[in-house]
């Protein structure tokens, strides 16, 4: 089942040209993956505590169409643990079920010293197979 987070573009997200910056798909996307995590149970300021991290490793996206200030968009996010150590995203910025931006992202699990890690069981257990 797809999460869905809703948002609005506001003045301080578009370029000159009046459209959405390329760059604040990233952080639109990002937004909905942190609201995932949190309604999957998990806490991230208690996972850094613990030494765990989230780290972004790929990203493949896609521009189709420009969003403008104003705009409803919703980000739609289906997600699976792709193996051990890799937790997938496809995810799709859309107004009104219209495309307008899709990324592929792959984020791993490390510690807060930067080494990698498998993700811990009990993060597994909460990502969708």
């Amino acid at each position: 089942m797809p999460h869905r987070f809703p948002l609005t573009v506001f003045y301080e997200d578009t370029d000159m040209a009046g459209v959405v910056y390329y760059a604040n798909y990233l952080r639109y996307i990002e937004r909905a993956r942190s609201t995932i995590v949190e309604d999957l149970g998990l806490d991230q300021l208690e996972m850094r505590n613990r030494g765990i991290v989230f780290v972004v490793t790929r990203v493949e996206a896609d521009y189709i169409s420009p969003a403008r200030m104003g705009d409803r968009l919703e980000v739609v996010t289906t997600h699976q643990a792709a193996s051990p150590v890799r937790w997938t995203f496809d995810q799709e910025v859309q107004r009104g079920g219209q495309l307008l931006f899709r990324a592929h992202v792959v984020a791993v699990t490390m510690t807060t010293q930067g080494k990698p890690m498998r993700l811990p069981a009990e993060i597994r257990a909460a990502i969708p197979k």
